[in-house]
């Protein structure tokens, strides 16, 4: 049996609002240094291998994923509330540790992947399954110039910021309202920042589109990337996207937007990283849950 290229980690088939979706920002999610010292190390020269070659490598924060908690109502099949777990990382140590020609070496033997990816930066990516209003998908073919997966398809998407939240660093505040004012904006920014992105890359205006639905979280096996995945109504024709896609403020990081069927995408969806993978599955699994609702 053919091993596949990505892993879910959580399925939402019927798919979560803004306020069924919270998180909890803290130290104690941030990633361990390795044990081995060696390999530790690598992280800096590999950092600084790649900068030397590309001198516009920016050092930004994201947040890593350090797992979640779901919460249960009406049955054990029906997710009515997820809490995602996050803490502080940064593009230096993505790049020394999922990264690493080595990356496996960083990862602990367990059932928990929390734990099993205890030592890798883990950033948390987000994508977004875009429906038009003729009940297209819309998917982007990378550039070549881009860092991961040139030439692949995807879904439009990046990660969530902890910038654009005013966050560099923990608070040393131990201060219980501050601590909740944090997760809300932390929470807001996993769905206002999918928007943004699908906004910068495919050049809809946000009025376009409807309020995200969240509905799982994957992870590409390749380098151990988890990504959250959303389902997105657009209110626009796939003709009409196409003509917005020319202005797109993101569109270096892609070549051309196809706007494609079910049957189409399960064709391509081989040509995708395997988070990306993760989230058609994801996807698929909406379309059956509204099906046998």
């Amino acid at each position: 049996m053919e091993k596949a290229d990505y892993k879910l980690l959580l399925p939402c088939p019927s798919g979560l609002s803004s306020s069924q979706v919270s998180v909890v920002f803290d130290q104690s999610y941030d990633r361990i240094p390795h044990p081995d010292i060696e390999l530790e190390n690598s992280i800096a020269k590999i950092w600084d291998q790649r900068a030397e070659k590309n001198t516009t490598l920016y050092n930004g924060k994201k947040f890593r994923y350090g797992g979640y908690n779901v919460y249960n109502e009406g049955g054990l099949d029906k997710v009515s509330h997820v809490g995602l777990l996050l803490g502080l990382t940064d593009y230096r140590t993505f790049v020394g540790t999922n990264l690493n020609p080595s990356w496996e070496r960083f990862l602990v033997s367990s059932q928990d992947d929390s734990i099993r990816c205890e030592h890798m930066s883990s950033p948390l990516g987000n994508g977004a399954v875009i429906e038009t209003s003729d009940k297209k998908i819309v998917v982007l073919q990378r550039s070549d110039h881009v860092g991961e997966f040139p030439g692949h398809f995807v879904f439009p998407g990046g990660h969530p910021e902890p910038e654009e939240v005013g966050i560099a660093s923990h608070q040393s505040s131990k201060n219980f309202t501050d601590s909740e004012m944090i997760n809300r904006k932390v929470s807001q920014e996993m769905f206002d920042s999918i928007i943004r992105e699908v906004v910068e890359e495919i050049g809809v205006p946000a009025t376009s589109l409807c309020d995200p639905l969240f509905i799982g979280i994957s992870c590409r096996v390749l380098n151990a990337r988890p990504a959250i995945f959303f389902f997105i109504r657009c209110c626009l024709l796939s003709e009409e996207i196409q003509q917005l896609y020319r202005n797109a403020q993101d569109g270096y990081e892609s070549t051309q937007l196809y706007t494609v069927s079910l049957i189409d995408l399960e064709n391509i969806a081989s040509k995708m990283p395997g988070c990306h993978q993760g989230g058609f599955a994801l996807y698929k699994m909406m379309v059956e849950a509204v099906k046998n609702s």
